[in-house]
Protein backbone atom coordinates (compact mmCIF):
# COMPACT_ATOMS: atom_id res chain seq x y z
CA UNK A 1 0.00 0.00 0.00
CA UNK A 2 2.78 2.42 0.88
CA UNK A 3 4.36 2.16 -2.58
CA UNK A 4 1.47 3.76 -4.42
CA UNK A 5 1.11 6.44 -1.72
CA UNK A 6 4.76 7.36 -2.30
CA UNK A 7 4.11 7.54 -6.05
CA UNK A 8 1.14 9.87 -5.47
CA UNK A 9 3.31 12.13 -3.34
CA UNK A 10 5.88 12.36 -6.13
CA UNK A 11 3.20 13.89 -8.37
CA UNK A 12 1.83 16.38 -5.87
CA UNK A 13 5.31 17.44 -4.75
CA UNK A 14 6.26 18.73 -8.21
CA UNK A 15 6.39 22.54 -8.25
CA UNK A 16 3.72 24.45 -10.13
CA UNK A 17 5.94 25.56 -12.99
CA UNK A 18 7.10 22.00 -13.60
CA UNK A 19 3.51 20.78 -13.67
CA UNK A 20 2.59 23.36 -16.32
CA UNK A 21 4.99 21.84 -18.86
CA UNK A 22 5.39 18.24 -17.67
CA UNK A 23 3.25 16.68 -20.41
CA UNK A 24 4.19 19.16 -23.14
CA UNK A 25 6.43 16.73 -25.09
CA UNK A 26 3.71 14.06 -25.20
CA UNK A 27 0.35 15.84 -25.44
CA UNK A 28 -0.48 14.26 -28.81
CA UNK A 29 0.50 10.78 -27.64
CA UNK A 30 -1.52 11.28 -24.46
CA UNK A 31 -4.61 12.34 -26.39
CA UNK A 32 -4.24 9.52 -28.89
CA UNK A 33 -3.48 6.63 -26.57
CA UNK A 34 -4.91 7.21 -23.10
CA UNK A 35 -7.97 4.99 -22.57
CA UNK A 36 -11.42 6.57 -22.59
CA UNK A 37 -13.97 6.08 -19.82
CA UNK A 38 -16.80 3.60 -20.38
CA UNK A 39 -20.09 5.31 -21.22
CA UNK A 40 -21.92 3.33 -18.56
CA UNK A 41 -19.54 4.70 -15.93
CA UNK A 42 -20.34 8.28 -16.97
CA UNK A 43 -24.06 7.52 -16.85
CA UNK A 44 -23.73 6.02 -13.37
CA UNK A 45 -22.03 9.20 -12.16
CA UNK A 46 -24.95 11.24 -13.47
CA UNK A 47 -27.36 8.98 -11.60
CA UNK A 48 -25.49 8.61 -8.31
CA UNK A 49 -24.45 12.28 -8.09
CA UNK A 50 -28.02 13.26 -9.08
CA UNK A 51 -26.88 15.74 -11.67
CA UNK A 52 -29.66 17.99 -12.88
CA UNK A 53 -29.79 19.24 -16.48
CA UNK A 54 -28.41 22.65 -15.46
CA UNK A 55 -25.76 21.35 -13.05
CA UNK A 56 -22.42 23.13 -13.10
CA UNK A 57 -19.23 21.10 -13.03
CA UNK A 58 -15.74 22.18 -12.02
CA UNK A 59 -13.14 19.89 -13.58
CA UNK A 60 -9.65 19.82 -12.10
CA UNK A 61 -6.84 18.97 -14.54
CA UNK A 62 -8.85 18.28 -17.68
CA UNK A 63 -5.82 17.34 -19.77
CA UNK A 64 -6.83 17.06 -23.43
CA UNK A 65 -10.49 16.96 -22.48
CA UNK A 66 -11.11 13.20 -22.42
CA UNK A 67 -13.71 13.31 -19.62
CA UNK A 68 -14.70 16.90 -20.36
CA UNK A 69 -16.25 15.86 -23.66
CA UNK A 70 -18.10 12.97 -21.99
CA UNK A 71 -19.97 15.39 -19.73
CA UNK A 72 -20.22 18.23 -22.27
CA UNK A 73 -22.14 15.90 -24.61
CA UNK A 74 -24.75 15.58 -21.87
CA UNK A 75 -25.23 19.35 -21.79
CA UNK A 76 -23.56 20.22 -18.50
CA UNK A 77 -21.87 23.58 -17.96
CA UNK A 78 -18.18 22.96 -17.24
CA UNK A 79 -15.34 25.12 -16.00
CA UNK A 80 -12.22 23.02 -16.68
CA UNK A 81 -8.97 24.08 -15.02
CA UNK A 82 -5.80 22.86 -16.76
CA UNK A 83 -2.23 24.17 -16.23
CA UNK A 84 -0.67 22.91 -19.48
CA UNK A 85 -1.24 25.29 -22.40
CA UNK A 86 -0.84 22.57 -25.05
CA UNK A 87 -3.49 20.50 -23.28
CA UNK A 88 -5.73 23.58 -23.11
CA UNK A 89 -5.54 24.01 -26.86
CA UNK A 90 -6.44 20.36 -27.47
CA UNK A 91 -9.29 20.49 -24.95
CA UNK A 92 -10.68 23.61 -26.62
CA UNK A 93 -10.58 21.85 -29.99
CA UNK A 94 -12.37 18.78 -28.64
CA UNK A 95 -14.99 20.93 -26.92
CA UNK A 96 -15.51 23.38 -29.80
CA UNK A 97 -19.08 22.12 -30.31
CA UNK A 98 -19.96 22.81 -26.67
CA UNK A 99 -20.17 26.54 -25.89
CA UNK A 100 -21.07 25.82 -22.26
CA UNK A 101 -17.50 24.57 -21.66
CA UNK A 102 -14.81 26.98 -20.52
CA UNK A 103 -11.14 25.87 -20.45
CA UNK A 104 -9.19 27.83 -17.84
CA UNK A 105 -5.37 27.79 -18.27
CA UNK A 106 -4.38 27.71 -14.60
CA UNK A 107 -3.28 25.30 -11.91
CA UNK A 108 -5.95 24.44 -9.36
CA UNK A 109 -3.74 26.11 -6.78
CA UNK A 110 -3.82 29.39 -8.73
CA UNK A 111 -7.51 29.21 -9.60
CA UNK A 112 -9.70 31.67 -7.69
CA UNK A 113 -12.46 29.80 -5.86
CA UNK A 114 -16.03 30.68 -6.74
CA UNK A 115 -17.75 29.62 -3.50
CA UNK A 116 -20.77 27.37 -3.75
CA UNK A 117 -21.03 27.53 -7.56
CA UNK A 118 -20.68 23.87 -8.54
CA UNK A 119 -22.68 20.71 -7.97
CA UNK A 120 -19.69 18.46 -8.50
CA UNK A 121 -15.93 18.84 -8.58
CA UNK A 122 -14.62 16.33 -11.10
CA UNK A 123 -11.09 15.01 -11.55
CA UNK A 124 -10.31 12.30 -14.10
CA UNK A 125 -6.95 10.66 -13.38
CA UNK A 126 -5.74 14.05 -12.12
CA UNK A 127 -6.53 14.36 -8.40
CA UNK A 128 -3.14 12.95 -7.38
CA UNK A 129 -1.39 15.97 -8.93
CA UNK A 130 -2.76 18.33 -6.27
CA UNK A 131 -1.47 18.56 -2.69
CA UNK A 132 -3.87 17.18 -0.08
CA UNK A 133 -3.36 20.38 1.92
CA UNK A 134 -5.06 22.34 -0.85
CA UNK A 135 -7.35 20.19 -2.96
CA UNK A 136 -9.96 19.12 -0.43
CA UNK A 137 -10.35 22.60 1.04
CA UNK A 138 -10.74 24.31 -2.35
CA UNK A 139 -13.06 21.61 -3.67
CA UNK A 140 -15.28 21.90 -0.60
CA UNK A 141 -15.41 25.69 -0.90
CA UNK A 142 -16.34 25.50 -4.59
CA UNK A 143 -19.20 23.08 -4.01
CA UNK A 144 -22.82 23.77 -3.24
CA UNK A 145 -24.16 22.59 0.12
CA UNK A 146 -25.15 19.16 -1.19
CA UNK A 147 -22.32 18.93 -3.72
CA UNK A 148 -19.93 16.06 -4.26
CA UNK A 149 -16.37 15.28 -5.21
CA UNK A 150 -16.25 12.92 -8.20
CA UNK A 151 -13.04 11.10 -9.08
CA UNK A 152 -12.73 9.10 -12.29
CA UNK A 153 -9.95 6.55 -12.61
CA UNK A 154 -8.55 4.43 -15.38
CA UNK A 155 -6.20 2.10 -13.59
CA UNK A 156 -3.02 0.78 -15.25
CA UNK A 157 -3.54 -1.06 -18.53
CA UNK A 158 -1.92 -4.47 -18.28
CA UNK A 159 -1.54 -7.54 -20.51
CA UNK A 160 -1.98 -11.05 -19.17
CA UNK A 161 0.61 -12.10 -16.62
CA UNK A 162 2.24 -14.42 -19.17
CA UNK A 163 2.68 -11.58 -21.65
CA UNK A 164 3.83 -9.28 -18.85
CA UNK A 165 6.64 -11.72 -18.03
CA UNK A 166 7.86 -11.65 -21.64
CA UNK A 167 7.78 -7.83 -21.77
CA UNK A 168 9.47 -7.61 -18.38
CA UNK A 169 12.57 -9.29 -19.84
CA UNK A 170 12.90 -6.31 -22.20
CA UNK A 171 12.60 -3.89 -19.28
CA UNK A 172 15.26 -5.72 -17.33
CA UNK A 173 17.60 -5.48 -20.29
CA UNK A 174 17.11 -1.81 -21.21
CA UNK A 175 15.42 0.10 -18.36
CA UNK A 176 14.89 -1.88 -15.16
CA UNK A 177 14.22 1.31 -13.18
CA UNK A 178 10.83 1.75 -14.89
CA UNK A 179 9.81 -1.91 -15.07
CA UNK A 180 6.18 -1.94 -13.92
CA UNK A 181 5.01 -4.21 -11.13
CA UNK A 182 2.14 -6.43 -12.15
CA UNK A 183 -1.07 -5.44 -10.39
CA UNK A 184 -4.00 -7.48 -11.62
CA UNK A 185 -7.64 -6.92 -10.65
CA UNK A 186 -7.21 -7.58 -6.93
CA UNK A 187 -4.38 -5.08 -6.48
CA UNK A 188 -6.19 -2.44 -8.53
CA UNK A 189 -9.24 -2.87 -6.31
CA UNK A 190 -7.03 -2.46 -3.21
CA UNK A 191 -5.53 0.74 -4.62
CA UNK A 192 -9.01 2.12 -5.29
CA UNK A 193 -10.05 1.33 -1.74
CA UNK A 194 -6.98 3.16 -0.46
CA UNK A 195 -7.74 6.18 -2.64
CA UNK A 196 -11.25 6.24 -1.24
CA UNK A 197 -9.96 6.18 2.32
CA UNK A 198 -7.79 9.23 1.58
CA UNK A 199 -10.96 11.15 0.65
CA UNK A 200 -12.65 10.25 3.92
CA UNK A 201 -9.51 11.10 5.88
CA UNK A 202 -9.74 14.68 4.62
CA UNK A 203 -12.54 15.36 7.10
CA UNK A 204 -14.31 17.46 4.48
CA UNK A 205 -15.95 14.64 2.52
CA UNK A 206 -17.58 11.39 3.48
CA UNK A 207 -16.30 8.01 2.39
CA UNK A 208 -17.07 7.64 -1.30
CA UNK A 209 -19.58 5.50 -3.11
CA UNK A 210 -17.48 3.50 -5.53
CA UNK A 211 -18.08 1.37 -8.60
CA UNK A 212 -15.64 -0.21 -11.03
CA UNK A 213 -15.93 -1.87 -14.42
CA UNK A 214 -13.58 -4.46 -15.87
CA UNK A 215 -12.34 -3.30 -19.26
CA UNK A 216 -10.66 -5.23 -22.07
CA UNK A 217 -8.91 -3.19 -24.73
CA UNK A 218 -6.77 -4.05 -27.76
CA UNK A 219 -3.74 -1.86 -28.57
CA UNK A 220 -1.51 -2.24 -31.57
CA UNK A 221 2.23 -1.75 -31.12
CA UNK A 222 2.37 1.94 -31.96
CA UNK A 223 -0.60 2.88 -29.81
CA UNK A 224 0.81 0.89 -26.90
CA UNK A 225 4.17 2.66 -27.14
CA UNK A 226 2.36 6.00 -27.38
CA UNK A 227 0.49 5.07 -24.22
CA UNK A 228 3.71 4.27 -22.38
CA UNK A 229 5.34 7.49 -23.60
CA UNK A 230 2.53 9.50 -21.96
CA UNK A 231 3.28 8.14 -18.47
CA UNK A 232 5.47 10.14 -16.12
CA UNK A 233 8.10 7.47 -15.49
CA UNK A 234 8.85 7.30 -19.22
CA UNK A 235 8.84 11.07 -19.61
CA UNK A 236 11.49 11.23 -16.87
CA UNK A 237 13.55 8.39 -18.35
CA UNK A 238 16.82 9.31 -20.04
CA UNK A 239 16.04 9.58 -23.79
CA UNK A 240 18.61 7.03 -24.97
CA UNK A 241 17.31 4.45 -22.50
CA UNK A 242 13.71 5.21 -23.49
CA UNK A 243 14.48 4.75 -27.19
CA UNK A 244 16.25 1.46 -26.56
CA UNK A 245 13.42 0.20 -24.37
CA UNK A 246 10.74 1.12 -26.90
CA UNK A 247 12.71 -0.45 -29.74
CA UNK A 248 13.01 -3.66 -27.74
CA UNK A 249 9.31 -3.67 -26.85
CA UNK A 250 8.35 -2.99 -30.46
CA UNK A 251 10.38 -5.96 -31.67
CA UNK A 252 8.92 -8.34 -29.10
CA UNK A 253 5.30 -7.22 -29.60
CA UNK A 254 5.57 -7.39 -33.38
CA UNK A 255 7.35 -10.75 -33.52
CA UNK A 256 5.80 -12.65 -30.64
CA UNK A 257 2.32 -11.12 -30.41
CA UNK A 258 1.61 -10.19 -34.04
CA UNK A 259 1.77 -6.46 -33.31
CA UNK A 260 -1.17 -6.43 -30.90
CA UNK A 261 -1.74 -6.67 -27.14
CA UNK A 262 -4.91 -7.53 -25.25
CA UNK A 263 -4.95 -5.25 -22.20
CA UNK A 264 -6.98 -5.24 -19.01
CA UNK A 265 -7.76 -2.61 -16.39
CA UNK A 266 -10.40 -1.37 -14.00
CA UNK A 267 -12.21 1.88 -14.75
CA UNK A 268 -13.87 3.35 -11.69
CA UNK A 269 -15.63 6.31 -10.16
CA UNK A 270 -15.67 7.52 -6.57
CA UNK A 271 -18.34 9.95 -5.40
CA UNK A 272 -17.98 11.58 -1.98
CA UNK A 273 -20.53 13.97 -0.54
CA UNK A 274 -19.39 17.27 0.93
CA UNK A 275 -19.77 17.27 4.71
Amino acid sequence: MSNWVEVLNEYSNKDLEQRKVWYSPVVEAYDRARPRYPKQLIQRIVEVARLAPRSKILEVGCGSGVATVDFARLGYSIDAVEPNLEFCRLAEQHCSDYPQVRIIPQTFEEWQVEPGKFQIVLAANAWHWISSDIKYVKASEALQKNGALVLLWNMSLEPSYEVYQVLNEVYQQFAPSVAPKYEGKETQEEILQGLGKLIGDSGLFGLPVQESIECDRVYDTERYLSLLSSYSQYIALEPTAREALFAGLRTVIDRQFEGELQLFNLAAYQIAKKL
